[in-house]
């Protein structure tokens, strides 16, 4: 029986509290999961009344019990406490230290008071001790016993009702009938002696006790009735905290897992002597033991491996069901914990549970933002390729965002409501808004891009539909070239404009914007055009040369000029110059508003050749109209080309293509000399009147005759050979010098060639013409003088073209 009894001293005889002991005790018994389905037992009495004896026998423990062949003395020291064995419910029993013992003396009650209001504040039960002889005597030893207990009694606030058991041992042949009513006489008057406070003067004893008395024969005289009294006794400890059972009131009982606590704190106020509330100390236990208990169960879920793998599995990505799978792990726990403190105070239980569930939640909320968060951005990537590919397939802009933004929220709804953890009441709208701003600002880049790459399309079609037509126009430069260009403008602007108006209706604008991007788009078609204008302002002395070179250098029909002679070069150069002056006044200004302008007039007036060069001088040395930096009613950003700058421009063309005209004239001069090489009619008449004899006389002598036929070979031969004709088409200086070199290798060649042939053996041929053989002494060589670096690629073509003639 000792084996199976498990016992210790819980407070020794100095009053020292054993706490690591009764934890072991309270683990070994297992007392922990027993809840509010346990007693406790304590019995008093006086030292060796035969308390363990009878302990031993009731709840089959193993206390130690007085030996009476070495004397009567003090066994039990301090508390001692046991569990009983085969009793339903769980039951503990204590065996308090003896009163009115000879070892503590007689002034040395403390301990007993202590231990007595420690009885009454643990036990549901108290055993009363007492020898039956005692009953009924004015100096019996159980009254100091009772007055300890009643007094100690005063000292728990609102305590609650325990059982008084009076166990009347050694019972003689007296009934117990008859007993026990002189003992709840004494009872009574012991209750009406003790000093009590105001509140509980008028207090029956019935309201702090439930009185029981039983009797016992003696132990050592009649063992074997003492047993079966004892047996028949025991059985009322079954059941015992039953309704109507021997335990009585159970409302100030603790819960099991936490009566270790409460006996450490009762004791620890008892020994501090203080006042011992134990409705307090019922609420102090049950919070210290709801807090542990809270405690592990939050250690326990951080260390949960459920937890520890949906917390790692939310950190990678989404989790499908993390919501129930979370709300399962916390159900858990708090069950868990529900569990184990349903005994406990239901005030002190429900606000640490609150504690606790509030400590959960925030341990596991940031893996219900990363949850959210992950599902934001998903929803937003999946919002942004969705809205990618409606917009590829030609989908309206306006209607593809609303649709796709409605769709995809409503997805991150329903993954919010997956996410809804049933603890937490915790608000997704924060996330809702962020993404919702989120897609907006995506909603409103992609229509800025697609507007921006809108607009540069319609722009570069206007570029495209404007800029070489402007330039066409520009160059053409007639007094129809600017109203050309507006009329271009306009129409091109137009159709831009709805085209481009049509492709705007798809994003759904309003009003004031739509206008704005058309102004804007009506706006960079006139910029494109004075762009273009300006640039090619920029070019006009180049223009106007071209223009000049192409009038002057070709006819009416596009032709190649050949100066014979017949030509007015004065006239020609006169309308070329006009040309290119006209030119320069469309270039001068931007006219896409159809205003009015005097600057085509000014540049004649002051620019244009003047056949009266006098009255020209004195018009200059009067009034200058280019000395001016702006044109009169002409908007200086509107201007191209200024009045300063037409005046010079004006010089420098002229300047420049002076040039082209003196080789005009020059090649015009050389062509006549070429063609005039008889003499005059008069001087014909008198060379036939004068040379008459000289011709006679060659007809009576053709020896003469024959010399003057070899010599006009000769100098046929040296005609042809240093193209005279062609040397002297650029001038007679140019041709003297250029024949003055030639001529010494031209007869050598010549008188080598001759030398040659007179050398070569005869041979039978048929005659040859002597014009022929003087033709077979050319080499092939043609020299002529270059042009000037300035002169102009037309004249040299012209030239080119009169010289060809006399080559053949």
């Amino acid at each position: 029986m000792a084996d199976e009894c498990c016992s210790l001293q819980l407070i020794d005889g100095d009053g020292g509290f054993n706490k690591s002991g009764l934890a072991e005790f309270v683990k070994a018994v297992r007392l922990a999961e027993c809840g509010l389905s346990y007693a406790v037992v304590s019995i008093m009495g006086p030292q060796s009344s035969g308390k363990s004896t009878l302990l031993n026998n009731l709840f089959r423990t193993n206390f130690r019990e007085m030996d009476a062949f070495k004397g009567r003395s003090q066994t039990t020291k301090g508390i001692w406490m046991a569990k009983c064995n085969e009793i339903d419910p769980c039951t503990i029993v204590m065996d308090l230290e003896g009163t009115d013992g000879r070892e503590r003396g007689e002034d040395d009650t403390a301990f007993e008071k202590q231990s007595a209001l420690f009885a009454l504040a643990v036990s549901d039960i108290v055993l009363i001790n007492m020898w039956c002889h005692d009953i009924g005597r004015e100096q019996a030893a159980n009254k100091p016993l009772l007055k300890t207990v009643f007094q100690v009694m005063m000292r728990l606030f609102s305590p609650r009702k325990t059982t008084l058991l009076f166990v009347i041992r050694d019972k003689t042949r007296t009934p117990l009938e008859n007993l026990e009513p002189v003992l709840r006489e004494d009872i009574q008057k012991i209750w009406d002696s003790v000093p009590k406070p105001e509140v509980h003067k008028e207090t029956p004893l019935s309201e702090f006790f439930n009185v029981d008395v039983v009797a016992l024969s003696s132990y050592e005289e009649k063992e074997e009735q003492f047993k079966e009294q004892v047996a028949s006794l025991r059985q009322r400890f079954f059941h015992s905290i039953a309704p109507g059972g021997l335990a009585g009131d159970r409302r100030g009982v603790v819960a099991a897992s936490a009566f270790a606590l409460s006996a450490e704190e009762i004791w620890k106020v008892i020994k501090e002597n203080k006042d011992l509330d134990l409705p307090a100390h019922k609420v102090m236990v049950a919070t210290v033991r709801c807090e542990e208990i809270a405690n592990e169960k939050f250690v326990c879920l951080s260390a949960d491996k459920e937890w520890q793998q949906l917390e790692e599995a939310v950190e990678n990505g989404i989790v499908p069901g993390f919501g129930k799978k979370l709300s399962s792990i916390l159900e858990k726990c708090l069950s868990g914990y529900d569990m184990e403190v349903i005994y406990f105070d239901e005030g002190v239980r429900n606000a640490k549970r609150q504690q606790l569930e509030s400590k959960l939640l925030q341990l596991v909320h940031p893996a219900y933002q990363s949850m959210l968060g992950h599902l934001r951005s998903k929803t937003l990537d999946d919002f942004k390729e969705a809205l990618d590919k409606a917009l590829e397939s030609g989908e309206g802009f306006a209607v593809s965002a609303c649709d796709h933004t409605e769709l995809f929220m409503s997805k991150f709804d329903e993954g919010c409501k997956d996410a809804v953890v049933e603890q937490a009441k915790w608000d997704p709208t924060k996330i809702r808004d962020k993404l919702q701003r989120d897609i907006d600002a995506h909603v409103v880049s992609v229509r800025a891009a697609k507007l921006s790459e809108l607009s540069a399309q319609f722009e570069e079609q206007l570029s495209k539909a404007l800029a070489e037509p402007v330039e066409a126009l520009l160059d053409a430069a007639s007094d129809d070239t600017w109203p050309a260009i507006r009329r271009l403008l306009q129409k091109e602007t137009k159709s831009a404009i709805s085209g481009f108006a049509s492709a705007l209706a798809a994003f759904e604008l309003d009003q004031v914007t739509v206008e704005k991007m058309l102004a804007k788009l009506e706006e960079y078609a006139k910029n494109v055009v004075e762009s273009k204008s300006r640039e090619e302002a920029g070019r006009v002395l180049i223009r106007m040369k071209d223009r000049f070179s192409t009038l002057f250098s070709r006819d009416s029909d596009s032709m190649p000029r050949l100066w014979t002679g017949k030509e007015d070069i004065r006239a020609i150069t006169k309308t070329a110059r006009a040309a290119s002056l006209k030119l320069m006044s469309v270039m001068a200004a931007i006219r896409l508003d159809d205003d009015k302008d005097n600057i085509e007039n000014t540049l004649s007036l002051a620019l244009a050749d003047n056949p009266n060069p006098n009255a020209t001088n004195r018009s200059i040395q009067s009034f200058d109209p280019l000395a001016s930096s702006s044109w009169e009613e002409v908007s200086p950003k509107k201007t191209l080309i200024t009045p300063v700058q037409c005046k010079s421009l004006w010089r420098q063309f002229k300047a420049e293509t002076e040039y082209t005209v003196t080789q005009a004239i020059a090649a015009q001069e050389a062509n006549k000399r070429n063609n005039n090489w008889l003499p005059p009619p008069w001087a014909i008449l008198a060379i036939v009147i004068l040379g008459f004899n000289e011709f006679m006389t060659l007809l009576r002598n053709p020896f003469y005759f024959a010399i003057i036929f070899v010599a006009f070979l000769v100098g046929k031969a040296l005609w042809i050979q240093l193209d005279i004709p062609g040397e002297f088409r650029n001038g007679a200086l140019p041709g003297i010098l250029a024949l003055s070199t030639k001529f010494l290798p031209t007869v050598m060649n010549l008188l080598k060639k001759l030398a040659d042939e007179g050398q070569r053996p005869a041979a039978p041929e048929p005659h040859r013409n002597p014009e022929l053989a003087a033709k077979s002494f050319r080499n092939g060589v043609h020299n002529s003088t270059t042009s000037d670096a300035s002169s102009n690629i037309t004249s040299s073509e012209n030239e080119s073209e009169q010289s060809s003639p006399l080559r053949q």
